[in-house]
């Protein structure tokens, strides 16, 4: 009988965080691809996908649904995120900012240059996914504020000077671009494109985590893991010697 042989993973996301997170990139993709050529709507690229789409009218409509659509996902993980605290008294504080963040970004800047040849160790967040986290919210007041507002011109002219309509018309684009460019060159590259999970963390789809890249990126709450003998998944891995990562005393479950 053939030996099949495991590789140990962390759940990192349930299912709720995994349907936040693709609620909010998909709508994000579909705001950037229908938002860039409305900001930059005489160039020939936003013209050939303004047409793609149907013409500028259907594309702003995808555009502006999109956009609700994402709201609509930020509220539901507010929802998600008050029913864990208030009823189930889940009162996780792991995302919430720390002083070792500011220990942690020091610790690494010092590894990165050479002057350290000890990285540092994060917890479950480190200081680059808390800001990727809290970023969002800004960026929904901002983006999300001012795109109601755009939405419907009479409401907002009615509450509002011209001048700070501007503003708001301003901030939505500037903004959305800087966020742009925060996601698929700063986040891309800390879960995708950063040689540790080329061609991608899966993390996103299946909510789980190998436990060698848990070692390397969050080795705090992986020894918490040990001690509390939390369980591990141990998923099937065809052709691969060597036995599984948990001890003895670890708790284990085979999917």
């Amino acid at each position: 009988m053939e030996k099949r042989h495991y590789r140990a993973a962390v759940r990192r996301w349930n299912l709720h965080q995994r349907i936040h997170h693709i609620g909010m990139f998909s709508t994000f993709i579909l705001c950037t691809i229908t938002g860039l050529p409305i900001k930059w709507h005489d160039n020939s690229l936003s013209l050939a996908l303004a047409r793609w789409f149907g013409g500028p009218d259907t594309m702003l409509n995808i555009h502006i649904g999109s956009g609700l659509t994402m709201i609509a996902v930020s509220i539901y993980h507010l929802v998600w995120m008050f029913y864990k605290m208030l009823v189930k008294k889940d009162l996780g504080w792991a995302i919430m900012p720390a002083l070792k963040d500011v220990t942690d970004l020091v610790q690494h800047l010092k590894y990165q240059l050479g002057f350290t040849d000890q990285p540092a160790r994060f917890d479950r967040y480190s200081y680059k996914e808390k800001f990727d986290y809290w970023a969002v919210f800004w960026g929904m007041f901002i983006i999300g504020g001012s795109g109601i507002f755009m939405m419907m011109p009479e409401w907002g002219a009615a509450l509002m000077p011209r001048w700070l309509i501007d503003c708001w018309r301003i901030g939505h684009s500037d903004e959305a671009v800087l966020a742009i460019l925060a996601i698929f060159v700063w986040h891309f590259y800390n879960v995708h494109f950063n040689p540790d999970f080329f061609p991608g963390s899966t993390t996103w789809f299946n909510g789980l985590m190998d436990i060698r890249v848990m070692e390397h990126e969050h080795p705090l709450e992986l020894e918490r893991i040990k001690k509390e003998q939390e369980k591990i998944i141990l998923i099937p891995e065809e052709g691969q010697e060597g036995e599984a990562w948990p001890s003895s005393n670890t708790v284990a479950t085979k999917v």
